[in-house]
């Protein structure tokens, strides 16, 4: 048996299909893939108003796939104890995808050069999700 991969899979409390197009926007994410859970025969699990929240989102960012879903009351747990690494190839980007994390977000560590990488940082965004942007450009030397 071999391991095909590991994929993110992110839990929120109602506002899974908010996130996943921010992270669309905000990571030239494509592919978003949002099924309802009154799409489903799960729909019977969703409180009485939770027929549109998000049961499977699905978005491509770069070689990877985020995982997303919605959580009802109780089931919902904040995250912790993590951070989702976005890599990027060049400043520009880190510069970019930084600042739109950290809108409505929490700055962890501000987007810095570090002995790895010449932009990385780390930041908690508007919907609690911990975040580490790592640039793969080559730091520079001095």
């Amino acid at each position: 048996m071999a391991v095909r991969g590991v994929q993110p899979h992110l839990v929120f409390n109602g506002d899974c299909e908010a996130a996943f197009r921010f992270y669309e926007r905000s990571f030239g994410g494509t592919e978003l893939r949002l099924v309802r859970y009154g799409e489903t025969p799960m729909s019977k699990a969703a409180p009485a108003d939770g027929a549109e929240k998000i049961l499977h989102a699905a978005l491509r960012v770069g070689d990877g796939l985020l995982l997303g879903v919605d959580f009802f009351g109780e089931d919902y747990k904040p995250p912790q104890g993590f951070y989702v690494v976005l890599n990027v190839d060049d400043q520009a980007t880190a510069n970019r995808t930084f600042a739109a994390l950290s809108d409505g977000g929490t700055v962890v560590m501000p987007l810095q050069e570090t002995f790895w990488s010449p932009s990385f940082g780390m930041v908690v965004d508007r919907y609690g999700i911990s975040w580490e942007i790592n640039c793969e450009a080559a730091p520079s030397q001095g």
